[in-house]
């Protein structure tokens, strides 16, 4: 397939790793617990089953965790794309009341309904629920995409359409705990 102009010349226009929330100070945290995947390892590239469909199911990685902090009364996690070619990250999911005795999510639990009792999923990329994959503009490069779970020391009550800054308006001074996972995906 041939090049995609429009992917090349944005290829240097990306919003950076710096803004990642991970990377924000008022959300800054011990990384106490390890996010892991059976899907791919820690920075290498994420399966083709897990690419972002525009009309069809989006398939989501299974994710799996260590122990989170003693006092963490909920998870959240936020997937973003720092390398999107705007100004922020673009949010490939976005899940709340994750709860902390749970050592993971099975393949496909970030569908919206989740299967997961007490998962909700605020707005995302193109504005879907849930899990939405990679799906980078061809030929702008390789994308990162970071999986940050972040334990909270309380139950934030957001409304049933949340958004990214709702979200973080209730996470900040709560975060006692993070982990990290970063995949890479590209269309050539």
């Amino acid at each position: 397939m041939p090049a995609n102009p429009i992917g090349r010349a944005l290829r240097n226009r990306r919003a950076g790793h710096h803004t990642l929330l991970w990377a924000r100070p008022d959300l800054e945290a011990p990384e106490s617990f390890t996010l892991t995947s059976p899907a791919f390892d820690h920075a290498t590239p994420i399966p083709e089953r897990y690419r972002g469909r525009l009309l069809r199911a989006n398939v989501s990685p299974a994710l799996a965790w260590t122990t989170p902090p003693a006092k963490t009364a909920e998870l959240v996690l936020i997937v973003q794309d720092p390398d999107a070619p705007r100004r922020t990250p673009a949010t490939h999911a976005l899940t709340i009341g994750i709860d902390p005795s749970l050592s993971g999510i099975p393949e496909n639990g970030l569908t919206d309904p989740s299967p997961i009792r007490g998962l909700k999923h605020g707005r995302g990329a193109l504005g879907r629920r849930g899990w939405a994959g990679p799906l980078p503009p061809r030929s702008h490069g390789p994308h990162s995409y970071v999986f940050q779970l972040f334990a909270l020391d309380y139950h934030p009550d957001l409304p049933g359409k949340f958004s990214l800054a709702d979200a973080l308006d209730t996470m900040i001074g709560h975060v006692i705990g993070r982990a990290r996972l970063d995949g890479i995906y590209e269309i050539r």
